[in-house]
């Protein structure tokens, strides 16, 4: 059995020397190797043209060709199927073997398990809507958008519907729709906060109480907007970033400072 494996170098070394026209025992007194490793390395150039180690058979694999196909396109169209789920899929064709099989499968073909991203759940005329500012405003310089705060409102949930889903998904897809898990501002054990951010930091938080509606939401931006801006440090001219809400429709004014609304 072997217990050392010489080097790519030293392999090329052989070759080199038979090619110059060294026999067998000329080679292994010089490098100081068994003759029957030089031949065995000079046989093995002679058949593959090469001295890289070739690939090695390995144990046969538990599973048929077809399972594990079968395994890849289960995950890939149930991106939230579980290790168990396809553990059973396996055995109900008469083929048992270990979760670390099937995740070792998955992972040669590029699927990981990861956790799955929370996504707000958006129709598609909001997609749409969102598609359509981003490309108005692929001009824009990095100055510009430093001039800009943004503000939203969203669910904080506090126990029950928070729990992590992992997925089967290949890397940069985790915002791909079947990925992630969509959420929406309403519904659960939870509470709602206004909140709003700049290039440079997050502005106040506030906590909501009841319903949230036109006049509440102008009673927020009044008490916490212009001293978000200040924090800042956005100066006394800047964009006010909000999305289509109907809440959202005022102009607003305050001390004499300009403050240019946009929703998206």
């Amino acid at each position: 059995m072997k217990n050392k494996e010489h080097t790519r170098q030293v392999r090329d070394t052989v070759v080199k020397k038979f090619k110059a026209g060294f026999g067998y025992k000329k080679i292994s007194q010089a490098l100081n190797i068994p003759r029957s490793t030089v031949q065995a390395i000079i046989l093995k150039w002679k058949e593959y043209q090469t001295t890289a180690n070739l690939p090695r058979p390995g144990r046969p694999s538990k599973l048929s060709a077809h399972t594990r196909r079968r395994l890849i396109r289960d995950a890939a169209k149930r991106p939230m199927i579980t290790l168990d789920e396809l553990q059973r899929s396996t055995a109900e064709v008469g083929d048992s073997v270990h979760r670390t099989t099937i995740s070792r499968i998955l992972h040669k073909s590029g699927l990981y398990g990861r956790v799955a991203r929370r996504k707000p759940f958006l129709k598609d005329i909001h997609k749409k809507c969102s598609l359509k500012f981003a490309t108005s405003h692929l001009g824009d310089t990095p100055n510009m958008w430093k001039k800009v705060l943004w503000s939203d409102e969203t669910k904080v949930e506090l126990f029950g519907n928070n729990a992590k889903r992992y997925v089967w998904r290949k890397s940069n897809t985790a915002h791909h729709p079947e990925h992630t898990i969509p959420t929406v501002k309403h519904g659960g054990c939870s509470i709602m906060v206004w909140a709003c951010f700049s290039s440079a930091g997050t502005g106040k938080m506030v906590k909501i109480d009841g319903k949230m509606y036109g006049a509440k939401y102008r009673t927020i931006l009044e008490e916490n907007l212009m001293e978000s801006a200040k924090d800042l440090r956005l100066g006394r001219r800047f964009a006010f970033q909000q999305d289509n809400d109907p809440k959202h429709k005022a102009n607003l004014q305050w001390n004499g400072s300009k403050i240019n609304i946009s929703r998206c």
